[in-house]
């Protein structure tokens, strides 16, 4: 029976860790593949490998942490283990299938929580400490990224300028003897070192993940004895890749196309918040709410951009009336002059007649007769493109419901089910 439930635990624990790499991967990579310096595929490579760095490293921290310091006493049994190991695999799932990367750590705890509630003998003090730091994280992130987005955004694009080119970033030249890398067909070095640092940040969002992350798939059964801590970092991470070069791809769709638009730039200033973010509560011995505070940087960005996406009006104001041609109408303070017989204002303030703009008026670059097209013709992306409240809304709903769900459902099957 005992190698029965070892086996068992084992199998969950692989099935905790797929949707853990399903979830981080979606908001590690998120605004790489969002602006196309990263596919899918190599982000799930940098993923599983970062991811294992950073278990190896500092993970076996977090995983003595949940482990002990959540539930006094020994509760973890190996029937208890695999029963919240399977709590925290099917929120996760959940979470993945519906396009949702949800917060590992706020899940895992979560579960742990209902637990300890259930059987008494949860540290409250340790818990709501935890809970604090989840509840401050985020905030600050959304608000760092949106005061970036609102009052530094095209300062920094101004001064980074990253244009990206058409065609491979690096190519080999093999007239000589060896292979020898070169830029691509139009890549300038400030393109080439911009996109080194949005993958190289998104390599570093990754190691943190692995920080924190491995304890929440291995750690009931590390803190048991039933595997080494070298085995669990070893199969959380093994685990994780498998999720990260398959069901991540929804939430890579998710963190960098659907919440809000991300040139290279924007990619930059959500890693960075973010990651920062995650190592000063690392630092402190937090189990970090990776997920949230990287969402809520991009969240945040987006809102701080759309914010100041104002149309482009048709005509500059005159200030003060201007004097018109003999023939035309002269346009007064505030209103602009609009072509005979279209839009022009006529004497006695009376509007002219207006048209609807035509394909042949867009083919032909006239798009600006329609007053309706002054964002879109100037190229700057409008608010609606750079943030969906819509989606948003759904987003946070879901990162705090998942949790939430496997702290109920946690609490009541060790509560009323004879599992202990």
């Amino acid at each position: 029976m005992t190698s029965l439930l070892l086996y068992l635990g084992v199998a969950v624990a692989i099935f905790v860790g797929f949707n853990i790499g399903g979830s981080n991967t979606g908001v590690a990579f998120g605004p790489a593949v969002g602006s196309g310096t990263v596919s899918k595929l190599g982000a799930g490579v940098l993923m599983s490998f970062f991811f294992l760095l950073g278990g190896w490293t500092l993970g076996r921290r977090v995983v003595d942490t949940l482990g002990k310091d959540l539930v006094s006493g020994d509760p973890f049994t190996m029937r208890v283990a695999v029963v919240v190991l399977l709590f925290i695999g099917l929120a996760l799932f959940a979470g993945n299938v519906l396009g949702v990367p949800a917060s590992t750590s706020m899940t895992a705890v979560g579960a742990i929580v209902g637990l300890g509630l259930a059987i008494g003998q949860l540290k409250t003090n340790a818990v709501l400490e935890i809970v604090g730091w989840w509840l401050v994280a985020p905030i600050v992130g959304f608000w760092v990224s949106a005061m970036v987005g609102r009052y530094w955004y095209d300062d920094l694009d101004d001064y980074i300028d990253i244009d990206q080119s058409e065609g491979p970033l690096v190519t080999l030249d093999r007239s000589g003897g060896l292979p020898e890398p070169e830029l691509g067909p139009g890549t300038t070095r400030r393109e080439f070192g911009g996109t080194l640092l949005v993958v190289g940040i998104g390599c570093y969002m990754a190691f943190s993940a692995g920080t924190s992350n491995v304890a929440n798939a291995v750690a009931p059964l590390v803190g048991n004895g039933a595997i080494t801590m070298t085995q669990g970092v070893l199969l959380a991470a093994g685990a994780t890749a498998i999720g990260a070069l398959t069901i991540a791809r929804r939430t890579l769709d998710t963190v960098g196309n659907d919440l809000t638009d991300l040139p290279l730039v924007a990619a930059v200033v959500v890693a960075v918040v973010s990651s920062s973010i995650v190592t000063v509560l690392s630092a402190l011995s937090i189990p970090a709410s990776f997920v949230v505070i990287a969402t809520m940087s991009v969240v945040g960005l987006g809102w701080g951009r759309a914010t100041v996406a104002d149309p482009v009006p048709d005509a500059p104001e005159v200030p003060g009336a201007s004097v018109g041609v003999p023939g035309e109408s002269a346009s007064m303070p505030g209103e602009s002059a609009g072509l005979p017989g279209e839009g022009a204002t006529l004497p006695g303030g009376k509007a002219g007649p207006t048209r609807e703009t035509t394909d042949e008026d867009r083919e032909t670059g006239d798009a600006d007769l329609d007053p309706d097209a002054g964002a879109a013709a100037d190229g700057d992306p409008s608010a609606a493109e750079l943030y969906q409240p819509a989606t948003t809304a759904r987003v946070v709903l879901l990162q705090n419901l998942v949790p939430g769900i496997a702290t109920v459902v946690a609490y009541v099957v060790f509560r009323y089910v004879p599992i202990l």
